[in-house]
């Protein structure tokens, strides 16, 4: 067969997988298009599509290792699929370095050190990227590379002074006080990581940072501060969070430090979107770094759910004398999109690895000594990530689960799950339907929830100059609760149990289903910025009191309501039940997790603990197939990216 009918019969092949649903048709229309910009045989066919699939998964990358050593595995094919694949393909490269030495032959493909003629694809050593996935990587690297490096000077004394008044308590047993150690560290360069579980304390660690850089700056009411997160819920929480923990810092500094004065300054937290200014129908930002940011310190949390190219776009637009702290849980899921940057760049942060030269400024800035442990010779960036320890608040059974899950052995998950007396983790093995619904309209006894209770407040209803605090109290209630899916599709995804929950909800007379309807919770889908509303924002649909024939979908930011007519938003969803991905940044009184009853791809354990993490007070797993939770948990979610060896 020749190089062209090989070729053909391959995509051939593609199609009749996409068409099955087993592989994405972009992934054939990507292979097409390689191959109409220059001659490429069907081994180049086979790694675009191979590469496109990845990129659709979250890799930023295809490395050629796994190509060769298990192509099933890799692309989760099964030995019929790939067999086909093969043998319309024909001859494959049976090592990295006979597909190294294809691909750098490909008019397609620059090979990094050689000429570059801004080709589509780019092998940099022993992977393959798509171009501008490259690029990102390579931008995100040297920059915090380049943050990382640069040292700064503080006055030692006066921070030595502020850490002690911010932190008058020393920790029992000895232990190190790591709140105080990362603010130490952050005010020694231009990029700092703060890493945690839940209750660790990143947000009153960082209010207390901003309260030392205050404190410490030469001019502190100049220095410019903002805060953002990936979503709007997310930001919400973060402002909320700190604006608290600056409230109680305010009594520890007294008189010395005008703190309210300066904080008050910052204003609300933002959307990464909204900071770098996002304009419509376009990738490109207002900021860059042709135009960057006028700021001097930028706060980013929940920087786990940040994926490559919006953090390459924030640190092009990012000047570079600012200061940048990124907070994340390192063990929590990674971005929808490509990248697991977080996860990248604090990846050894359990071990530490803080060199002579860090030890000795921690000592001499926080008065803590950091134990042998956690000493080492690791890179700059080790040196500027900080691990938070010691859970505050989200300890007991959730707090064991959760660590039990990251561990990823069974026998301990399953073991908490079936100690818990007291009734904060339940689990529902071999779960029914009924089950499900019986969770969603009354909760569980002992822990409380479900829909009724805020379906009630809405049916009571409130007008005149209560109606405000009445919509607080309704949003609040519906917070206090949420059913989270591993899955879209499928009986037990967010598709099949939103029209499920809907009609058990009707059938109780809590809600009349049309388009719209009073009680309908939605979550925004699309980046409006129009409206002020953002992906992943919830609202609740209630009666307009000035206009009860209108319905408004009101949110509630902070402490503040705010209200948009329902007929003008364009994409949203149902959302009594929402995935795992779209709850990070968020928390809930009670969090029900539903597992699928088949296998799927997204099950793993980080998606695990960032379900369980969502839980404040109260657990409930739901697991139609007990024995997929074994399988999620002894699965961990990896990305091929080569960020990790370029900071390294």
């Amino acid at each position: 067969m020749t190089t062209d009918a090989c070729t053909t019969t391959l995509l051939q092949h593609i199609d009749s997988l996409a068409e099955a649903g087993q592989l994405r048709r972009l992934s054939g229309a990507f292979a097409r298009f390689i191959g109409s910009i220059g001659r490429s045989g069907a081994p180049l066919a086979l790694a675009c599509v191979a590469l496109c699939e990845l990129e659709g998964r979250g890799h930023s990358c295809l490395l050629l290792g796994e190509l060769v050593a298990d192509p099933c595995l890799l692309m989760g094919w099964a030995d019929t699929e790939w067999d086909a694949l093969h043998g319309a393909a024909g001859s494959l490269p049976d090592s990295v370095m006979a597909w190294r030495a294809l691909l750098s032959k490909s008019e397609q493909v620059w090979q990094v050190g050689d000429l570059d003629f801004q080709q589509p694809l780019v092998l940099d050593g022993e992977r393959l990227y798509l171009r501008r996935y490259w690029r990102d990587e390579t931008q995100v690297a040297k920059s915090i590379g380049a943050r990382a490096q640069t040292i700064r000077l503080p006055n030692m004394a006066r921070v030595r002074h502020w850490l002690d008044l911010l932190f008058p308590e020393e920790p029992a047993n000895g232990a190190p006080d790591w709140q105080k150690i990362a603010c130490a560290v952050a005010l020694r360069a231009h990029v700092t990581i703060i890493t945690g579980g839940p209750g660790t304390g990143k947000t009153y660690t960082v209010a207390s940072l901003l309260t030392l850089l205050l404190a410490t700056a030469d001019d502190p009411a100049r220095l410019r501060i903002a805060l953002a997160a990936p979503t709007g819920k997310a930001a919400a929480r973060l402002k909320q969070s700190i604006d608290d923990a600056l409230a109680s810092l305010a009594e520890k500094v007294g008189s010395d430090l005008a703190l309210g004065e300066l904080t008050a300054r910052m204003g609300a937290a933002q959307t990464l979107h909204r900071l770098l200014g996002a304009r419509p129908d376009t990738r490109a930002f207002a900021h860059h770094a042709g135009n960057p940011l006028d700021i001097d310190v930028l706060i980013v949390d929940e920087a786990s759910m940040v994926h490559l190219e919006m953090m390459a776009s924030l640190l092009d637009a990012l000047p570079p004398q600012a200061i940048l702290i990124l907070l994340g849980d390192k063990d929590q899921l990674a971005s929808v999109e490509a990248g697991a940057v977080l996860g990248d760049l604090c990846h050894n942060a359990q071990a530490g690895g803080f060199s002579a030269a860090t030890l000795a400024y921690v000592r001499a800035a926080s008065g803590h000594s950091i134990p042998p442990a956690y000493w080492g010779s690791a890179g700059p960036l080790a040196q500027q990530t900080v691990m938070l320890r010691q859970s505050r608040r989200f300890s007991g059974p959730i707090g064991a689960l959760a660590q039990a899950v990251n561990t990823g052995l069974a026998s301990q998950v399953q073991d908490c799950l079936r100690a818990d007396s007291a009734g904060a983790v339940t689990w529902i093995a071999s779960a029914q339907p009924a089950d499900l619904l019986q969770l969603a309209l009354h909760g569980r006894p002992g822990a409380g929830g479900g829909y009724q209770h805020y379906l009630k407040l809405v049916r009571d209803g409130a007008a005149g100059p209560h109606h405000e605090a009445w919509v607080r109290a309704v949003l609040r209630s519906f917070e206090a609760f949420r059913i989270l899916c591993a899955v879209r599709s499928g009986a037990w995804g967010v598709c099949g149990l939103n029209g499920a929950i809907e009609q058990a909800l009707e059938r109780q007379g809590l809600i009349r289903r049309s388009e719209w309807y009073v009680g309908r919770p939605v979550m925004v889908t699309r980046n409006d910025y129009d409206l002020r509303v953002y992906n992943g924002d919830i609202g609740l649909t209630l009666r307009d009191p000035a206009r009860p024939a209108s319905l408004r979908v009101y949110f509630l930011e902070g402490e503040a309501v705010r209200s948009v007519l329902a007929t003008r938003l364009r994409h949203v969803e149902t959302a009594f039940a929402m995935t795992v991905h779209k709850a990070q940044g968020s928390e809930f009184r009670h969090t029900v997790l539903v597992l699928p009853s088949e296998s799927a791809p997204t099950l793993a354990r980080e998606l695990i603990y960032t379900g369980i993490t969502r839980a404040r007070e109260f657990f409930t797993l739901v697991a139609p197939a007990p024995a997929l939770l074994l399988e999620a948990v002894a699965r961990s979610t990896r990305r091929a990216s080569g960020l990790r060896g370029l900071l390294d």
